[in-house]
């Protein structure tokens, strides 16, 4: 039995009190001997006869840890006379940080405890929670390479700090209102409003209605209460926008079904934003005009002790950048871009390095993999090459693999955008010197406009790496499996390699090649990106008879109007094809009268789903054609199946037959090419696989044929998977 080693241990050990953690099973073991941080592992050097008990524990690790490797060698000279923690050294970059966690359950009690030494205080936090990723400017993990270098330990902190019995022993994180981080409320026009409680101040101008900026772990909300949510969005110019709140678990169990899994994740250390069913769809109205309803739980110091002076049970928390661009983190950016839409400001005085949005689960599935999830890290051997994803255009993240590990990093946006586009070079620059990269590959989307796609080039040119242009909806595939299946892939829109845009596609194959064997029907858009803002122009598309223009009319379009979108369809001018599944429900939107303007992200589609949630579906007969080899389900016929509907059923009943039908026949093609070509499996990846109506019928379809359905639960089902599914696909291709 060995009594003597070096314990080199590998994985996400960073920033998880790992070396306090071997500290304590040290001396409760009586080991002797060193533990420091080298980059991003840490080395133990251990004597003593419970050295294999010291071992285990080790290799299990504090909660926040995950192992990767625990390598065990001689250890030379003699044992010293005690265990001490030595100061960080350079290593190996094989690890990674954790994201940023939600305020642990020890940390709320000390800040309600009288008389203790962080009562109150809004930054509390300790070796199990706290800021991580938004303050870290390296590896390894010390203080004096995070933002609370700024703010020097007072002596009480100090002592614990180096207490080996202390849950702050060694959290690099720590303050207290003596020395750490501090607050300040500031009216509109950036005046500091004195006040001996800036919380309790911030509280009571809330519950007056004010609409206030407040400066969290990675970056600016806009807070108010319900009551103020009208007036909100109209500052805001977002209307017709669901926005999220923040609430106690108890008021979101009284307002919405909450399932054991759903208060599992509303309450687990990421405390995202969950979206859940609204006891009563009509309920809310102000916040949110869908059937579901984002909520969210206090997961800070500052939260907790917001509502614990507030009155009203929620607050509207809501991203204080405009939707697709990057999260607002600095002061003065937020005094300039909110004037004239706050009323007041509660900021601190501690920098956020990376900023990082709140993270979006529905269901179990991810929609936005930011805070508490990311920076992701997962285990899989795609060979010696480094290569890095920058996603899509729209939701994107970037993702780098090395040495056997591909990180996504938090969601960044959209990319259209240069503002946002700078910040995905930022993170990609951020995450690239943390981990040590030197590519060899980068990954791009197939579309060359994108400015991704640019910004790939630009950076291959710089590096001398190669280039791997990857299909959008394969990328999709590809990061749900790489084992060989069937693949479904239902979004918005994508480049197609045949030069349309796709976007309800069905493949076959295996990372990285995939045969297109059905899809939906090419149908036209009209004025291309406009068909997308005005769903009643791909109503037209799909439809473009004289009903359909008699509809038009009768909605208040001119004769003039009219007949320009009857000539650019028929002259096939600006009208390029499309596949997609989310036009096809943008149309069915239009037809029934649910959404005439898209004024945010996927608005047609989830006002039709809300209305289809009210309402009972009718079996239709899908109608199929070949083209090109590859079976169609022809949208055409599916929408005049709706239309003729109206008549005799309710909107609401319609909405959820057009639901209904589509991901049957969708689900038949699906069946129809596995067990054509042997697959056992069914892969679903895609924004329109979020509508659980959708999702669930084809899942209910393709396990009822006896095949397997693969969903990847660790990477967002939208967009945001892209980045990853593009680092696996060139991976595997440069290997052939």
């Amino acid at each position: 039995m060995r009594r003597k080693g070096t314990i080199s241990v590998r994985g996400i050990v960073q920033g998880v009190g790992f070396r306090p953690f071997v500290f304590a099973r040290a001396k409760a073991l009586g080991i002797t001997g060193t533990v420091k941080n080298l980059g991003s592992e840490v080395e133990i050097v251990a004597f003593g006869d419970r050295f294999e008990e010291f071992l285990a524990a080790v290799a299990r690790g504090p909660p926040l840890a995950r192992i990767d490797s625990v390598a065990v060698h001689d250890a030379a000279g003699p044992a010293p006379a005690a265990f001490r923690i030595l100061p960080s050294g350079e290593g190996a970059l094989s690890g990674f940080l954790p994201a940023d966690v939600a305020i642990c359950d020890e940390c709320r009690a000390d800040i309600r405890t009288p008389g203790g030494r962080y009562e109150g205080y809004w930054a509390t936090s300790c070796v199990n929670c706290g800021p991580r990723y938004s303050i870290i400017g390296g590896l390894p993990y010390d203080r004096e390479r995070t933002t609370m270098d700024e703010f020097p330990l007072c002596d009480a902190c100090a002592g614990e700090y180096g207490d080996p019995a202390s849950r702050r022993h060694h959290a690099q994180t720590i303050a207290c209102a003596r020395c750490g981080p501090s607050l300040t409320l500031l009216d509109g026009d950036g005046t500091v409003i004195g006040s001996a409680d800036p919380i309790r101040e911030a509280a009571h101008l809330l519950d007056a209605g004010a609409i206030m900026a407040v400066r969290g772990v990675g970056g600016f909300h806009i807070a108010c209460i319900e009551d103020a949510a009208r007036e909100l969005k109209f500052r805001l110019n977002r209307t017709e926008q669901p926005l999220a709140v923040m609430t106690t678990l108890s008021h979101a169990e009284a307002i919405c079904e909450v399932s054991e899994e759903e208060r599992r994740i509303l309450a687990g250390p990421e405390h995202p934003i969950a979206v859940l069913k609204k006891r009563d769809a009509f309920a809310h109205e102000r916040i949110s005009n869908l059937h579901t309803l984002g909520c969210m739980l206090p997961y800070t110091g500052l939260h907790e002790l917001l509502f614990e002076a507030l009155a009203h049970p929620l607050l509207i928390m809501t991203s204080a950048n405009a939707p697709g661009y990057p999260m607002i983190t600095d002061l003065d950016h937020a005094m300039a871009h909110l004037h004239g839409v706050v009323d007041y400001v509660l900021t601190h005085d501690r920098v956020i390095l990376n900023r990082c949005d709140d993270s979006v689960v529905r269901d179990g599935y991810l929609i936005r993999l930011s805070r508490g999830f990311a920076p992701r890290r997962q285990a899989i051997d795609l060979g010696d090459a480094c290569v890095l994803g920058v996603g899509p255009e729209l939701n994107a993240n970037v993702s780098l693999y090395r040495g056997g590990f591909l990180i996504t990093s938090p969601h960044v946006g959209n990319v259209r955008n240069p503002p946002t586009l700078a910040y995905l070079k930022e993170t990609a620059e951020k995450i690239g010197r943390l981990v040590g990269a030197d590519y060899d590959i980068i990954a791009h989307d197939l579309h060359p406009r994108f400015l991704s796609t640019r910004y790939a080039q630009a950076l291959a040119r710089e590096s001398g790496a190669a280039l791997a242009a990857v299909q959008h909806h394969e990328a999709h595939i590809a990061a749900a499996t790489e084992e060989p299946c069937i693949g479904i892939a239902i979004d918005g829109v994508g480049y197609g390699r045949d030069g349309t845009i796709w976007g309800g596609e069905i493949f076959a194959g295996a990372v990285p090649r995939f045969d297109r064997v059905a899809h939906l029907e090419p149908v036209p858009m009209p004025g291309g990106d406009l068909a997308t803002r005005f769903p009643e122009r791909m109503l037209y598309g799909i439809l473009p008879d004289a009903q359909t223009q008699e509809l038009l009319l009768g909605r208040g379009w001119s004769d003039v109007e009219a007949d320009v979108l009857a000539r650019q369809l028929a002259r096939g001018v600006n009208a390029p094809l499309t596949s997609s599944t989310g036009r096809v429900l943008d149309a069915a939107a239009a037809l029934l009268g649910i959404c005439r303007e898209r004024t945010y992200d996927g608005e047609p589609a989830m006002k039709l789903e809300a209305a289809a949630a009210r309402g009972r579906p009718e079996h239709w007969d899908p109608v199929f054609e070949t083209r090109d080899g590859a079976e169609v389900l022809s949208t055409r016929a599916l929408l005049r199946r709706a239309r003729d509907a109206l008549g005799r059923r309710s909107c609401e009943d319609v909405a959820a037959s057009v639901q209904h039908n589509l991901a049957r026949g969708i689900a038949e093609m699906a069946v129809r090419a596995a067990h054509a070509g042997g697959y056992p499996r069914v892969a679903l990846s895609g924004g329109v696989a979020y509508n659980a109506a959708i999702r669930e019928t084809i899942r209910r379809e393709v396990e009822g044929s006896g095949l397997a359905v693969v969903i990847n639960a660790d990477l967002p089902l939208g967009d945001g998977c892209i980045s990853f599914g593009q680092c696996v696909m060139a991976a595997r291709l440069a290997d052939e």
